[in-house]
């Protein structure tokens, strides 16, 4: 089981001029449900794995939850990695690049729809 997160911009309906749902995507990225502690840890499991539940509908809004999660991690990678998932799949060492490639796509395209597949 993985998390999927997608940075998209909805296209408009020729007809109606409504916004089409998950169009124009920006970017996408996977990562194991194994970091799911490590996330908690963070503080950004809820933003991450459950954004339509806390109000986080654009990219805008993972910004400054993920710069504060990445320089915490950062700052205490033992607090973290002991998290790390005893199968290898969910290590430390991943998920930071994996969380300062998301906020880069963030930055990139900060008024993108975000959608999580769970």
């Amino acid at each position: 089981m993985s998390l999927d997160i997608s940075l998209y911009t909805p296209d408009k309906c020729p007809h109606c001029g409504g916004e089409l749902p998950r169009t124009g995507e920006t970017h996408s990225q996977n990562i194991t449900h194994n970091l799911g502690q490590m996330a908690n840890e963070a503080g950004i499991y809820n933003v991450l794995w459950r954004p339509e539940e806390n109000g986080i509908t654009e990219a805008a809004q993972l910004i400054e939850p993920l710069e504060r999660a990445i320089a915490e991690m950062k700052a205490d990678p033992p607090r973290f990695a002991k998290y790390n998932a005893p199968n290898g799949w969910g290590l430390y060492k991943n998920f930071v690049p994996w969380l300062e490639r998301l906020l880069e796509a963030c930055k990139r395209y900060p008024e993108a729809r975000v959608n999580a597949s769970r």
